[in-house]
């Protein structure tokens, strides 16, 4: 499972990538395929477009891989602190905020995963002073955790959750909580590192899955939306973010 490293940094890199682009729309046009979590300074959308262009850059061309998870990590830790902390603070039961919050620190933790494995082993620590071993653990966890809460939503919202599945799949409902069992099995499985690289492959498969069935036609349908648009992505970016830490944990296995 070590070679899911590469398909998973190119998709990972992809949907990076694109998510510049669609803050650099919002900075030029005010909206058109802006994501929903855009920040609302027209200036500070084209920095934060600048940072994850070159980010998904440096991933998928394998320069400075390194400093470009670690810069990716710091841009969403930092959204995550600034935007969606107060707005659980003020409302805790809002799903919203739960969901783009972990759903950014997932990618964070991939990132760091990323980070740590092209950092050499025998190296203590990276040029940017951050030991590979903790790069890995940090974001290994970090990306658990984000499961966990996916996990839970499914659960408490699975009547909602069913009305976003196809319509030609059976059984809306059970698959809502099956996926929900899917996101904890996988966290836990990736936390202990019982059969870690088999869970994150078969995470991946799942959201990749999510983007051909689910996504693709839904924004076929809807070009316009940067809603839809917004939602492929981050799927595609999961996929390539669970293919990631397989790879990593067959590799140090």
């Amino acid at each position: 499972m070590k070679y899911l490293i590469t398909p998973g940094r190119f998709f990972f890199a992809i949907a990076i990538t694109a998510f510049g682009i669609q803050h650099f729309i919002y900075a030029i046009t005010g909206g058109g395929l802006g994501p929903p979590w855009t920040p609302a300074n027209h200036l500070l959308a084209y920095l934060v477009g600048a940072a994850l262009i070159a980010a998904g850059i440096g991933l998928a061309t394998g320069i400075q891989v390194r400093c470009a998870g670690i810069m990716l990590t710091s841009v969403v830790v930092i959204r995550a602190l600034l935007c969606y902390a107060p707005k659980l603070a003020a409302n805790v039961r809002d799903p919203g905020p739960w969901t783009s919050a972990f759903e950014i620190l997932a990618m964070g933790g991939a990132s760091l995963v990323l980070a740590a494995t092209f950092t050499p082993r025998r190296s203590r620590t990276d040029r940017t002073g951050a030991r590979p071993g903790a790069l890995f653990q940090a974001g290994r966890f970090l990306f658990a955790i984000s499961l966990i809460v996916f996990g839970i939503q499914h659960f408490l919202y699975a009547t909602f959750i069913a009305t976003l599945i196809t319509p030609w799949i059976p059984g809306h409902l059970f698959w809502a909580y099956f996926v929900g069992v899917a996101f904890i099995a996988s966290a836990l499985a990736i936390a202990s590192g019982i059969v870690a690289p088999l869970a994150a492959t078969l995470l991946g498969t799942m959201f990749f899955l999510w983007v051909v069935v689910l996504h693709a036609p839904r924004v076929a349908a809807a070009v316009q939306n940067a809603n839809e648009w917004t939602s492929l992505l981050v799927a595609l970016a999961m996929s390539g973010g669970a293919f990631i830490v397989a790879g990593a944990l067959a590799d140090r296995d």
